[in-house]
Order: C-alpha cells, then sequence, then structure tokens
C-alpha cells in the first residue's frame, strides 16, 4: 500500500507533558502512550515532516534537546522539581511547563509549526494555550479518560479525581480534531464528553512490524532461559489494578488445582514495574503468589526493550491481556504480530485490538480465565488458527498506515483554521 506523503504539513509540535518519549515503557506512567510518541513522530519524520517533542525535565542529567531520530527531537522543559513529582502532582507544573515552553521558542517565527499534537490531558491543557498562541490548530489524543477509567475500574482501586474530569472536558471542547483510537472510544468522547462528531477522527494506533514478527519457540525459550517443555503464561504492562495482573496469577492458581500435572511445567512471567496506585503496595502480586502458593511459578522480570519484548511473546504459550480497561492496547497487537495466541478482556479498545486472532473474555473471574486458557491449551489446532488470524490481522496494522491517517487528519485541520480565517 501506498503511503501518503505530507503536503501541507512541514513541521509538527508534539507535547507529552507527564512522561517523556526516552522511558522505556512498562514502569512509571511510561507505556503505549510512549510507543504511540516515538513511532508515530519517526515514521512522519520518513515522510519528510520535522517532528519536535516536548516534555518535562527530569533529572539534571539529561541534555536540553536529544535527536530521537532524522528528523525528530526530544526538548525537556523545566517545570518543577526535575525528581519526585507524581503524575497527580502536575496540574500545579501546567503553568511553569507552558511559560518555560513559550520562553524557549520565543524566537522562532510565526508559522513555525503547522500543528500541535497532544497527547493525554495534562499535554492537552499547554496544547490549548500554545496552539492558541502560535496561531495553528490543537490536534489532540486522550489515550484515556477518567470517565470511562472510573466506570470500569478495578475494586479497591482510587477513582480519578474531578479536576482530571474537568480538565479533560475544556480539551474536548477547544480542540480542533480529537484522534481516537478506536470506534468506541469515538463513541465515549462523544457520550460522555460531548465531543462534536465531526471533530473526532479515528486513528488506530500501529505496531512495528520490523521488529515484532514471529519466530521459532524454542530458540527464543533458551535465549530466555525458559524450559522447552514449559506452560508460558506472560503479562506484560505496568503492574497497577487497572492493568489487573492478579487475574492471571488467580487464573494460574486455579489451572494448577485442577490439572497438577500442570505444576511442573507453569511458568507466569510478569513484565513490568509499578506504576500508578499500584506504587502504594509495591510487592502486592509477589504476596499474592505466595499467599495462592505458586510463587515458584512465577517469575518476575523488569521491563525490557522492543527486541527482548518480541522474544518473550515468541516464547509465550499464551498472552494474557486482562485489563479492566483500555483504550487500545497495544501489548496484544505486538503480542499477534509475533506469532503469541492472546486472551484479553472485552474492554476498550482491546476487541479491535486483537480482532479475530485471539479469545475475549467476558468477565475476571479466575475460573473463568482459567477455563478459558485450558481450553486453548487442549487445543493446538485452535491455537494454530488463531495465529494464523493474528499474524494477518497485525499485518494491516503497522505504524504507516496509523500516519497516513494522521496527515490525513493534521491536513484538515489545517484547511478547516485556514478557511475560518
Amino acid at each position: 500500500m501506498e503511503t501518503v506523503m505530507a503536503d501541507q504539513i512541514d513541521r509538527v509540535a508534539m507535547l507529552s507533558v507527564h512522561t517523556s518519549p526516552l522511558e522505556q515503557p512498562g514502569t512509571g506512567d511510561a507505556g503505549g502512550l510512549n510507543v504511540y510518541v516515538v513511532e508515530t513522530a519517526k515514521e512522519l519524520a520518513r515522510r519528510g515532516v520535522a517532528v519536535d517533542i516536548f516534555t518535562r525535565r527530569t533529572s539534571a542529567g539529561e541534555d536540553d534537546v536529544v535527536e530521537l531520530a532524522p528528523g525528530v527531537s526530544v526538548h525537556h522543559v523545566v517545570a518543577g522539581p526535575y525528581e519526585g513529582l507524581l503524575k497527580e502532582d502536575l496540574p500545579g507544573q501546567l503553568c511553569a511547563f507552558a511559560a518555560g515552553l513559550m520562553r524557549e521558542l520565543a524566537g522562532r517565527a510565526e508559522g513555525h509549526y503547522d500543528v500541535v499534537h497532544s497527547h493525554y490531558w495534562l499535554s492537552g491543557q499547554v496544547g490549548w494555550l500554545v496552539a492558541e498562541r502560535w496561531g495553528v490548530p490543537l490536534v489532540h489524543t486522550m489515550h484515556t479518560m477518567a470517565r470511562v477509567k472510573n466506570a470500569q475500574r478495578a475494586d479497591g482501586d482510587r477513582p480519578e479525581p474531578p479536576g482530571r474530569e474537568i480538565g479533560e472536558t475544556q480539551v474536548v471542547e477547544v480542540a480542533d480534531r480529537l484522534v481516537a483510537n478506536t470506534e468506541q472510544e469515538a463513541r465515549e468522547l462523544i457520550e460522555l464528553y460531548d465531543a462534536d462528531p465531526g471533530q473526532v477522527s479515528v486513528v488506530p494506533p500501529g505496531v512495528d512490524l520490523e521488529t515484532f514478527t514471529p519466530g521459532d519457540q524454542a530458540q527464543s525459550r533458551r535465549a530466555l532461559g525458559i524450559a522447552e517443555n514449559a506452560v508460558l503464561l506472560l503479562f506484560v504492562g505496568r503492574i497497577q489494578p487497572l492493568k489487573a495482573p492478579d487475574v492471571l496469577l488467580r487464573a494460574a492458581a486455579q489451572m494448577v488445582q485442577e490439572r497438577p500435572d500442570l505444576r511442573e511445567r507453569l511458568v507466569v512471567a510478569v513484565l513490568g514495574g509499578a506504576s500508578g496506585s499500584g506504587m502504594a503496595e509495591p510487592h502486592s502480586l509477589d504476596d499474592l503468589a505466595d499467599e495462592l502458593g505458586i510463587s515458584d511459578a512465577v517469575r518476575f522480570a523488569p521491563p525490557v526493550d522492543r527486541p527482548a519484548l518480541a522474544q518473550w511473546f515468541r516464547a509465550a504459550s499464551l498472552v494474557a491481556v486482562p485489563s479492566h480497561n483500555e483504550s487500545f492496547g497495544l501489548v496484544a497487537v505486538e503480542a499477534a504480530a509475533s506469532g503469541a495466541v492472546v486472551v484479553a478482556a472485552r474492554r476498550g479498545g482491546l476487541p479491535t485490538a486483537v480482532g479475530d486472532g485471539g479469545v475475549l473474555v467476558d468477565s475476571h473471574d479466575p475460573q473463568e480465565w482459567a477455563r478459558q486458557m485450558l481450553d486453548l491449551l487442549d487445543s493446538p489446532a485452535t491455537m494454530a488458527d488463531l495465529r494464523e488470524k493474528a499474524l494477518a490481522h497485525s499485518a494491516t496494522m503497522g505504524w504507516s498506515a496509523t500516519t497516513d491517517r494522521l496527515l490525513e487528519v493534521y491536513t484538515s485541520a489545517v484547511e478547516q483554521a485556514e478557511a475560518r480565517g
């Protein structure tokens, strides 16, 4: 498929206030948003669009400007103490971030940027100001929304604060275009935030089809120190109640109870670090594994780079994505593109991410998850069919296709702004 080349768009300012594209996804506040910003920025640059990404400085050792890739630069803006601030503290630093950004760009000519693209509501608040100051359209991607998270949060997880809901509503009102990951997210923007349907564009995220490719399972297991005959259940993501890694551990314990013969071969791998409300109890999963009597089968590992992550996906028997909500679910697509069989919760954007190449579970009942996973493990033919469908589904979702759509959104926003005069 021929890619869309930039015509009216020469330079884009991307804002990611609360998390840097240079951070390792899987811990802290770094996740799918970081991957999205990096991959779309690089793909835009390949089309001849220069991208400047602005994020908050979190270390004195960071250079002011870092080249992420040819045509893509990351600018560190001073806003509050470098370290020790949680995401929940950042609303108080938005004025400082906006002032620092304005100072940095004061000497640049009017029209230096064609579009401002903000990611997450905190960035949208700053984007609102700077897009108005520069006289350019504001394109905004929510990534997650407070009203959706509050409606689907895990038991005992703290709700998102009213201030976030107010901030999101303001961004929805002022943005020239809202980019939704899925049709469901588009409906949520319209129904929960009263977004103008004409301003909402659906642009599914993508997958790096050069890194996430199928490979030899036995070879990947040898590289990772996993036994060739192991039943490897894999969770990848930030460790917090929203992502529900506890569901996988409880399901694994149920599987062992029903099939004691699995005990010696079972490996439950959890790749990720504590994040969000999960930081209050960083050892909760270790304690749960002890309580369930499966601590000897659970292997915790820190987040890894993209090539190493692809190895884990290839090694897995099943990849579990039991999140209570996902605006999309990049892990599911990356796993599918690597030839893994995905079992995911039927929540948020996961049905779109999984397509017909995986199994969707309607509840978070560990017994139901155990049953679904055991049924798959008992049916190699079903597993092979799902892998084939997953590879076909993910092959249509490269970052090139995402960027084609983004360029259309940017161009439409510019044309609309020019028509308004």
